[in-house]
C-alpha cells in the first residue's frame, strides 16, 4: 500500500487528526458534526506526538484532514470551509457572494482583534501591560457587537441570535471554540465581557452559541480548558 500504510487512517473515509483541547482543531470536528458526515477521528498529543505525524502535517498542528481519496488539508478554516462546499446541502455557508463575503470579514474580524489579544493576555506577567490589554479585548468585543447587530438587520441574518439568523452555522463552528475559552480569562485575569448596552448583542449570541446542542458535542470542559490553557501563564 506505500507511504499511506504508515500512518494511521480510515479506508475510503475521511480521518481528521484532531487534538480536543486546541480551539482550532475543534473547528474542523464541528463542521463535520453539523454536516452529518463521517469521519474517524486520530486524537493527537500535542505535547507527544506520535513518530508518524510528520507524515500528516510536516508542520505538526492540528487540525489536519485526510480525504477519501488520500489528500490530506491542513488548517482549521481551510478544512471547515472544504467541509462547508462539500456537502452544500447542510447550507452552512451562505450562497451569496455578498453574504459570504460578509461573513468571512466577521470571522476575520474576531481573529485579529479578538484573538490575539485573548493569548497575549493570558501569557502575560505585567499588571500594567494586562490592564492594557484588556481595554484592547473590550473594544475587540465592542467591535463584534455592532458586526452582529448589523447583520441582524440583513436579509441573510435577520433577527439573530445567530449570524445567519436562526440557524447555527459556519460563523458558529468557526468562532465556538473561542467563545467557549472565555471563562478561561476570567480564571486567570479576571477578564469578562462587560455588560453594557455595547455588549449587548454579543452576550446574546454567546448564550445562543453555548446553549445549542452542536456546541455541546465538542465541548471539552471549563476545568478541561483552563488546565490546557495553563502552560501558557506564566505566574500561574
Amino acid at each position: 500500500m506505500g507511504a499511506a500504510a504508515t500512518y494511521p487512517f480510515k479506508e475510503g473515509g475521511y480521518t481528521l487528526y484532531s487534538c480536543t483541547t486546541c480551539p482550532f482543531a475543534r473547528r474542523a470536528v464541528r463542521a463535520f458534526n453539523a454536516a452529518n458526515v463521517p469521519y474517524a477521528v486520530e486524537e493527537i498529543d500535542l505535547t507527544n506526538k506520535p513518530e508518524w505525524y510528520p507524515q500528516v502535517n510536516p508542520r505538526g498542528l492540528v487540525p489536519a484532514l485526510r480525504t477519501p481519496d488520500g489528500t490530506i488539508l491542513v488548517e482549521s478554516l481551510v478544512i471547515a470551509e472544504f467541509v462547508a462546499e462539500q456537502f452544500p446541502e447542510a447550507e452552512l455557508l451562505p450562497r451569496d457572494p455578498v453574504a459570504r463575503a460578509q461573513l468571512r470579514l466577521f470571522i476575520d474580524k474576531y481573529a485579529t482583534e479578538v484573538t490575539p489579544n485573548f493569548y497575549r493576555l493570558i501569557k502575560s506577567a505585567d499588571k500594567g501591560e494586562q490592564d492594557a490589554l484588556k481595554a484592547k479585548l473590550a473594544e475587540g468585543f465592542k467591535a463584534i457587537s455592532a458586526e452582529l447587530d448589523a447583520q441582524w438587520q440583513r436579509e441573510a441574518g435577520r433577527g439573530g441570535p445567530f449570524w445567519a439568523g436562526d440557524r447555527w452555522a459556519y460563523a458558529e463552528i468557526a468562532l465556538a471554540s473561542f467563545l467557549e475559552a472565555l471563562p478561561v480569562l476570567e480564571h486567570y485575569r479576571g477578564f469578562v465581557v462587560p455588560s453594557t448596552d455595547e455588549f449587548a448583542a454579543f452576550h446574546r449570541w454567546n448564550k445562543a452559541v453555548q446553549e445549542h446542542p452542536e456546541a455541546a458535542r465538542a465541548y471539552p470542559g471549563r476545568d478541561t480548558l483552563i488546565a490546557a490553557h495553563k502552560k501558557f501563564v506564566p505566574d500561574a
